[in-house]
């Protein structure tokens, strides 16, 4: 994810409160920008929205790795940065320039105003697919630009990871590559090109340019779960719990929020037990080696990251919904400090695993344990990514008849 901080103006403020989420989009039917309404229906502008929450939770569970290709090709902001800058897309729909080649211009807009976010704005309102009569066309030639922009963005991090050379998605890729800029934490382009790179070939086959040993691949594992952690409980949930910044509140108009940060976890739940959707860790996973490897100490604290995984899930559901309304509610204090706990209890296993540095016997074993997790959790998770990224892209044309 990418909050961006430094508001530009009042531009990036998102009003919260109940009324406030009751904003009207940059354009209306009232707005002498467009008068034109899209000619769609509002079945198929509830099934882009179904489409939304489903690719949405790919993308939280990937954020458990937003090392390697996420990371180099600014990924992460270009396609999840908030709030949404509305002011800037008013300005966008008004220029006529912009709007008759916006296939092409959406590759080099502020990552405010794109991604998952960007369609989120469009689509949602009060946490309920927009109504249809709302929505301009100027607006979904927007949406749909934005949309198929996601969708590439998508096959970078599958192809990249996969280590593809050939076929659609690659093609694809390539093309994003060719296209796009590097991104600073704000946004904005650094003018640094990308060249494509097979970063699971880097994870599995060390040393390499990523890692020096297998050991540090591994370890990489465990830090991935805890920036997105420290993440959700300092960030996501913290900053606008402790009144610091209300304006950060992730996924706002579809009131997904919650959803989000659970996701998030259920990402790490993957990571570390080896499998997308498992519920104990598999043979080839690091927490099954850290239970198992013979170390009373390691398997305590595998244990107690086992014990702290579920609670932070329990009390991450539990909090009041939508977060949106409820952010300041006692039940986001627990669901914090669960996080916190979580966080501390992988921080003690990566602490002794790193002990063994060195060692023959555990590198052998670690080798294993990152092929598994690149071939079974990464690429996997980036697969269903873009494959549903796809699918939302679809649903997104298709709003209109």
């Amino acid at each position: 994810m990418n909050v961006i901080q430094k508001l530009k103006g009042s531009s990036l403020t998102l009003l919260l409160g109940l009324c406030a989420w009751g904003l009207q989009v940059a354009c209306t039917n009232d707005d002498p920008v467009d008068a034109d309404i899209v000619a769609g229906s509002q079945s198929s502008l509830n099934a882009a929205c179904d489409q939304w929450r489903t690719a949405r939770a790919d993308w939280e569970q990937t954020e458990a790795f937003l090392f390697g290709a996420a990371d180099k090709y600014s990924i992460d902001p270009h396609t999840d940065t908030w709030p949404v800058d509305q002011a800037a897309l008013a300005n966008i729909l008004r220029d006529p320039e912009i709007m008759a080649d916006i296939d092409n211009k959406v590759k080099l807009l502020n990552s405010g105003l794109l991604g998952y976010h960007g369609i989120e704005y469009v689509l949602f309102r009060q946490g309920n697919p927009r109504d249809i009569s709302q929505l301009t066309d100027l607006e979904y030639r927007y949406v749909c630009a934005v949309a198929k922009d996601l969708y590439q963005a998508t096959c970078v991090l599958q192809t990249t990871w996969s280590g593809a050379t050939s076929g659609t998605r690659y093609e694809e890729a390539i093309r994003y590559l060719a296209s796009h800029n590097s991104l600073d934490d704000d946004g904005n382009v650094t003018g640094e090109g990308l060249n494509y790179t097979n970063f699971g070939a880097n994870f599995k086959q060390t040393p390499s340019a990523d890692y020096d040993s297998d050991l540090d691949a591994t370890v990489q594992i465990i830090e991935g779960a805890r920036d997105i952690i420290a993440e959700v409980a300092g960030s996501k949930i913290g900053l606008p719990w402790s009144g610091q910044d209300d304006s950060s509140i992730e996924s706002p108009y579809a009131y997904n929020s919650i959803t989000d940060f659970y996701d998030n976890i259920v990402g790490c739940r993957n990571a570390l037990y080896g499998a997308v959707g498992a519920t104990t860790p598999n043979e080839k996973s690091l927490l099954y080696f850290c239970l198992n490897a013979g170390n009373p100490t390691l398997r305590e604290q595998a244990l107690q990251v086992q014990q702290q995984l579920t609670t932070a899930l329990e009390k991450v559901a539990a909090m009041k919904r939508p977060f949106a309304l409820y952010y300041t509610d006692a039940s986001v204090e627990t669901a914090i400090t669960a996080l916190d706990n979580l966080d501390a209890a992988l921080a003690a296993m990566e602490e002794t695993l790193q002990t063994y540095a060195g060692n023959a016997t555990v590198e052998a074993q670690c080798k294993i344990i990152n092929a598994n997790y690149v071939d079974n959790v990464v690429v996997r998770l980036y697969t269903s990514l873009c494959d549903n990224a796809e699918k939302l892209y679809q649903a997104i044309i298709k709003i209109k008849d």
